[in-house]
């Protein structure tokens, strides 16, 4: 898991391509902004951009009310709040989703998916000792928190605390992807962090998106159409000189991996790459099957 706004390596290499010359081209409107401290773009095509300002002003809207569900910087967005407190009653259901997501995830990965891991990580970019270190470690463990409609607890208030960074951007994706389906927007690319595709490119192709490894040069290419796509990269920040920025709650390997995963939801995508960064290889065909419609684009 991480609680940094992960760098991604998808780049959008014919996201903006032009209509082909016979054709005549159609318009389309471009945004850019950021989420969750990461870069956010959206591409929709078939407006102009005098059309699509009130959607992106919808869409700026949205981002601020979503941000004030998962963002750990903000000190009254509903995560910090539960961290600070240890409870949060009426919690939003997008985090209620969210949060259901990441007990699948916890299931399917043996405990290599587990939100509760933020104390150890504020302790390893702190610099914490030895003592303050282990008594981060049995802070850990997500079947310890209780999740229902009207509140959620964690085991040790003041000590317990999540990270939803490994999958809230995905999430954000979602969200964004179904507000502009709304708006009756069909030929759609949102970039919150991941990557979600949908309909088609103004040419009629499938949007076409770039994976990229290290150094950011991109090491494959893959269509998407109705589909998402995440990367995670367990080495692009690191906490200590070896340890990167996802943590493995098991502790039997150090995560190093760069993972991309495509899958109808970007936040099943982002959680499954993130995860997918620390479990053994072979266990990760189980993890893909757990989630239907998930695959593994790229693994380095």
């Amino acid at each position: 898991m991480t609680t940094l706004s992960r760098r991604r390596f998808l780049i959008m290499s014919a996201a903006c391509a032009a209509a082909p010359a016979a054709a005549t081209p159609t318009q389309a409107a471009n945004w850019r902004g950021v989420a969750l401290g990461a870069p956010a773009s959206l591409r929709l095509e078939g407006l102009t951009e005098a059309q699509a300002a009130p959607v992106f002003t919808a869409v700026e809207a949205e981002l601020n009310r979503l941000e004030n569900i998962f963002s750990l910087y903000r000190p009254e967005s509903q995560l910090s709040q539960l961290n600070r407190a240890g409870r949060l009653t009426a919690p939003a259901p997008e985090l209620l989703n969210v949060l259901s997501i990441c007990s699948a995830l916890f299931e399917a990965s043996d405990g290599v998916f587990d939100p509760t891991i933020q104390p150890v990580w504020v302790a390893m970019a702190q610099g914490a000792d030895q003592t303050s270190l282990r008594a981060a470690w049995n802070s850990v463990g997500w079947s310890r928190v209780t999740v229902d409609a009207d509140a959620i607890n964690l085991p040790d208030p003041g000590q317990s605390a999540l990270t939803l960074n490994g999958i809230a951007q995905g999430a954000i994706t979602d969200r964004i992807a179904a507000l502009l389906a709304a708006h009756g927007l069909r030929d759609v690319l949102v970039d919150m962090g991941e990557i979600a595709a949908r309909g088609q490119r103004s040419d009629g192709q499938s949007w076409r998106v770039g994976l990229a490894g290290n150094a950011g040069t991109v090491q494959k290419s893959i269509t998407l159409r109705d589909r998402a796509v995440a990367t995670s990269d367990a080495n692009s920040v690191m906490l200590t000189s070896a340890q990167g920025h996802i943590l493995n709650p098991k502790r039997d390997r150090r995560p190093d991996h760069i993972v991309s995963v495509s899958a109808p939801s970007a936040a099943i995508a982002d959680g499954l790459s993130t995860t997918l960064c620390a479990l053994p290889e072979p266990q990760t065909q189980a993890l893909i099957n757990a989630f239907p419609g998930a695959a593994i684009e790229m693994c380095l």
